[in-house]
């Protein structure tokens, strides 16, 4: 199974010279542009309701809020997104509240302070959903066995998070020269 392959089957890659790692490149592409079209998708949509300047980021956090009807503090949110720049969040954060979508509440007596979703949010998140139900969700079940489909994936894409996770430590742990040859 790691034979190495002949350059047209894995179109010369540098990341892959057997099989095996020609399909891990290839899952890694995939995810990536499905990423890149997932945003697209949650930006052009929010785009259509919200008029305003919202990325990506910011319409995922807005949803995040949202979810379970609790306010959420900006670790809680990096939490949930795998995600480590709290600084970004919390400028996300501060856009959201500037465009009213959401305000902040003080977290029992200290300085901590966690995001609700305002009506006006609350409204374009509910339109949201409204839109992806008619534009997305039709052509989702016109695939054959979604539903389980879909579970499977997350289910393989959440083991395959933390399978990452673990590679990114112990990538931050080597040092350039303690490289082995390839």
């Amino acid at each position: 199974m790691n034979s190495v392959m002949e350059p047209k089957y894995y179109r010369g890659w540098h990341l892959a010279k057997s099989d095996f790692e020609y399909r891990v490149t290839g899952f890694e592409w995939s995810v990536l542009r499905f990423s890149e079209s997932f945003a697209r998708f949650v930006a052009e949509t929010g785009s259509v309701i919200f008029t305003s300047d919202l990325k990506m980021s910011e319409h995922i956090i807005l949803h995040i809020i949202r979810m379970q009807d609790r306010p959420k503090n900006g670790a809680t949110i990096a939490r949930l997104m795998n995600r480590d720049d709290l600084p970004n969040i919390q400028y996300c954060l501060r856009k959201l509240e500037s465009a009213g979508l959401v305000q902040k509440i003080r977290e029992g007596k200290g300085n901590q302070f966690a995001y609700a979703v305002t009506e006006k949010g609350e409204k374009v998140t509910d339109e949201y959903h409204g839109i992806k139900a008619q534009i997305l969700m039709n052509r989702l079940m016109q695939i054959q066995d979604v539903p389980e489909k879909l579970e499977m994936l997350t289910n393989f894409l959440s083991i395959l998070t933390g399978v990452y996770e673990e590679a990114a430590r112990d990538s931050a742990t080597i040092t350039p020269n303690e490289l082995p040859p390839s």
